[in-house]
């Protein structure tokens, strides 16, 4: 590593100068690698996604994680703190609103997108068959879902907004559906962002799984949003602490179903007071039973939301299974809560877990 900085230093003609670096997902390569090959910068994380309000994905060598001083992040659930790097102290700072919706004005400016008729209903993908968390045909079925909905609230003008690596198929059924309910829909085939088509187009409503954009949409340029099909997510995500299951959780809680109306039409944002008292706490207890090591700390926290907080619209967040290995209300019954603690029990499970795999 010292003959590799010492070439990019040359490379970069960097000489001897104090080395700042601002990267995005510190666990992975390649800013983990460039944070080793100058192991005496400082470190800045920035974040723009909702992932970003979930726990580190694994454990960081602390000489590395102690290096970062600020997480920066986008405001998109005022009142919710990140938990990302929390564990070694990290500042956490908002980047300012105005400045960045500025930038994506002027990338807005250098596009040809221009809105024709009444504000459509644009309907984002993700392509989420690629990351195995559905099937093709179920992610089809999903924006067939998003048609009917939309259109079920009075929306004949749609926007379909694919996912740059999705194949050019993907959308087919969705136009069939569309064809069938005689409404139009347009496929945007450009790669272009989610927030440049809310400023071109400021469609009447945005609808989404668990896309960073549908929170972007609502928090950011004020337009009416609809989340669809993350209760079937969240029930088929594994492993558990899939680094996707905070932006579910998220979304999921914060937003309307587009199956209900009702609470599409009434839906507004919900205050930072609110925030601080429900979700914060949710999201409290969905990073300690995803990463339980790293946040060790919330311990208490978890069990005081799950003890209260735990019923049939919020155990969707959490699995038996997972409360039951940490010890958690909400798992087994409370009067056998102290098996998981058991250093017998354990010894036992793995006996038998190792007889099952002899057997098979």
């Amino acid at each position: 590593m010292p003959v590799w900085e010492r070439q990019l230093r040359m490379l970069w003609k960097l000489g001897e100068d104090r080395i700042e670096l601002i990267v995005e997902s510190l666990q992975v390569p390649p800013a983990q690698s460039l944070c080793r090959l100058f192991p005496g910068a400082a470190v800045d994380v920035y974040a723009d996604g909702l992932m970003s309000y979930g726990p580190t994905r694994f454990r960081l060598d602390p000489q590395l994680g102690m290096r970062v001083r600020r997480v920066l992040h986008l405001d998109l659930v005022p009142g919710l703190e990140p938990l990302l790097l929390t564990e070694f102290g990290a500042r956490v700072e908002v980047v300012p609103t105005e400045p960045f919706l500025k930038v994506l004005a002027e990338l807005a400016d250098a596009t040809e997108v221009e809105a024709a008729g009444p504000p459509p209903a644009l309907l984002l993908g993700q392509y989420l068959s690629a990351l195995d968390l559905m099937t093709l045909a179920e992610e089809e079925e999903l924006h067939v879902s998003m048609v009917r909905g939309a259109h079920a609230l009075g929306h004949r003008e749609l926007v379909f907004k694919p996912h740059p690596g999705a194949p050019a198929a993907y959308c087919r059924r969705a136009e069939e559906e569309a064809g069938r309910l005689g409404a139009r829909l347009t496929v945007m085939a450009a790669p272009v962002l989610a927030e440049t088509l809310y400023q071109r187009l400021r469609p009447a409503l945005v609808v989404g799984c668990f896309s960073t954009g549908l929170l972007t949409a609502a928090t950011l340029y004020g337009l009416p949003v609809a989340r669809t099909g993350t209760g079937a997510v969240l029930a088929a995500l594994t492993p558990y602490p899939n680094s996707n299951r905070v932006p579910l959780a998220l979304v999921d809680a914060l937003l309307p179903d587009l199956a209900d109306a009702e609470a599409v039409r009434t839906w507004t944002p919900p205050t930072p007071e609110q925030v601080r008292a429900e979700p914060a706490a949710l999201l409290t207890a969905v990073g300690f039973t995803m990463q339980p090591q790293i946040l060790a700390a919330r311990r208490p926290a978890a069990e005081a939301y799950l003890a209260r907080h735990l019923t049939p619209r919020t155990r969707r967040y959490f699995t038996r299974r997972r409360l039951t290995a940490l010890g958690l209300p909400g798992g087994i019954p409370a009067q056998l809560s102290f098996l998981p603690r058991s250093r017998a029990v354990r010894r036992v499970v793995r006996r038998m877990g190792g007889l099952r795999r002899v057997v098979s």
